[in-house]
């Protein structure tokens, strides 16, 4: 069975991913289970550029079929930051995040806003793009952090059609909508191909 690497360190992501992909005919791959270069700069911008830049530079690196995404939250009341920025945004820890976000949301007057997680996915070999894909969940700002669940800005993203976080809802409920949960059917689809 072919390699595919899934080029991520995010032990979350990596964990949703293999979860959604699996039953694809191809062995998964994570970076720490090879010998990977130093991550590249990722200097898109857009999420398809930094997407596409991360699976052309790991795919050259290491010769296998390679997928990468890249993904974040646009919160609208903040022109959609932390956007392409999301994973080095303001602060160390997610908590820091979240009192940065609420500071600048009431520095400009409101307390919630309109916000989407989004995802994108390129499968790439040698330097050829195969695939892109594109995912996105709408959502708003929770007026404080809530739930335990998922990881990076998921307890302070409020999804209206379950009427909680998604910090407060469970794995499977998560992937069912979330933006990254889209982009990776739609990559599992292709890759298993017609039938």
């Amino acid at each position: 069975m072919d390699a595919l690497l899934v080029a991520t360190t995010n032990r979350g992501k990596l964990a949703e991913i293999r979860t959604i992909l699996a039953g694809v005919p191809y062995r998964l791959v994570a970076l720490d289970e090879i010998a990977a270069p130093d991550e590249p700069q990722e200097t898109g911008a857009t999420f398809a550029e930094n997407a596409r830049l991360k699976a052309r530079y790991y795919a050259k690196a290491t010769g296998l079929l390679t997928v990468a995404e890249d993904s974040g939250l646009e919160i609208d009341a903040l022109g959609g930051a932390p956007g392409i920025q999301s994973a080095r945004w303001n602060g160390s820890s997610y908590p820091e995040k979240f009192a940065r976000i609420y500071a600048e949301l009431k520095a400009r007057g409101v307390a919630g806003s309109a916000a989407r997680f989004v995802c994108t996915v390129a499968l790439v070999r040698g330097a050829r793009v195969l695939f892109e894909a594109r995912g996105t969940v709408e959502g708003e700002i929770a007026p404080e952090p809530r739930g335990a669940h998922g990881f990076g800005y998921d307890p302070i993203f409020f999804y209206p059609r379950y009427a909680r976080t998604l910090g407060e809802v469970d794995d499977d409920e998560k992937r069912a909508v979330s933006h990254r949960g889209e982009a990776f059917r739609a990559l599992a689809a292709f890759l298993r191909g017609p039938g």
